[in-house]
């Protein structure tokens, strides 16, 4: 017997009508825990956690766009751009990207509770479709593609009733590959720009330029002019992409 939800039965039924109700809230309890199986409080956490309402639409869409962002080991300014770049796509208005965003977040700190709402596309091929052509697009937005990042589209997409072939197919820019990794530049192209510069920029360009969007991005600043929690989030992983970009080219360029 899983006594803590007897005894909030029996102390109910106390509050109610003394010790009749108390006897009977006891016996309510007991039949409950054996009607829901309820021997622990892990499987309370459980049976509330199907009670919460299934991620659907632009919320699920964000979610698993999250947390393949976060999968490849932290999220940089490209997925943040390619998560905006969905938005645009959709035509968000301002309280649905916050929402967007909001999943999005939540999906890069965990990717628990999918299987069940991905399997309800199952014959719904044009959401299913949609969806995967999206986290394709959001897994080459470093301009290639890790393994962990296609275990999971395939994942995904097997989940929803695709088999490998067809969802590697709608990799749109895999190309004759169907999906395999692709590498347009490199670490170095790709921080040249984020930071907006050229290879052969001068080194005081390529200061200011860093130095302008680190005193734009930084999330001190961002704080101090009222962004929400969020914001603040992207500002951080914004400037922790810059100094990392930044530190690449001063050392390909040798300068300090």
């Amino acid at each position: 017997m899983f006594w803590p939800i007897t005894l909030l039965g029996a102390l109910a039924g106390w509050l109610l009508a003394s010790i009749p109700g108390a006897l009977l809230g006891a016996l309510i309890g007991q039949v409950l825990d054996r009607r829901f199986g309820l021997d622990s409080w892990a499987s309370v956490r459980q049976l509330l956690s199907r009670a919460k309402p299934l991620m659907q639409g632009s919320d699920l869409l964000f979610f698993l766009l999250g947390r393949l962002a976060k999968s490849s080991g932290r999220i940089s300014e490209a997925h943040i751009q390619a998560a905006r770049s969905e938005m645009r796509r959709l035509q968000l208005n301002a309280p649905q990207q916050r929402m967007a965003i909001d999943a999005f977040y939540r999906g890069k700190s965990s990717g628990d509770g999918l299987r069940e709402p991905l399997q309800r596309l199952r014959g719904r091929q044009d959401e299913a479709k949609a969806l995967l052509q999206a986290c394709w697009r959001m897994a080459r937005a470093q301009g290639q593609i890790d393994a962990r990042e296609h275990e999971l589209i395939m994942l995904w997409g097997k989940w929803m009733g695709w088999d490998s072939v067809a969802v590697a197919a709608l990799d749109q820019q895999g190309g004759r590959r169907q999906g395999a990794p692709s590498n347009p530049g490199g670490a170095y192209e790709q921080a040249l720009r984020l930071l907006g510069v050229r290879a052969d920029s001068e080194p005081q360009a390529i200061k200011r330029a860093y130095r302008r969007l680190l005193s734009k991005h930084h999330p001190d600043k961002q704080a101090g002019a009222g962004a929400t929690a969020i914001e603040v989030r992207e500002a951080t992983e914004r400037t922790r992409e810059l100094h990392h970009a930044y530190g690449l080219i001063r050392e390909r360029r040798g300068f300090r």
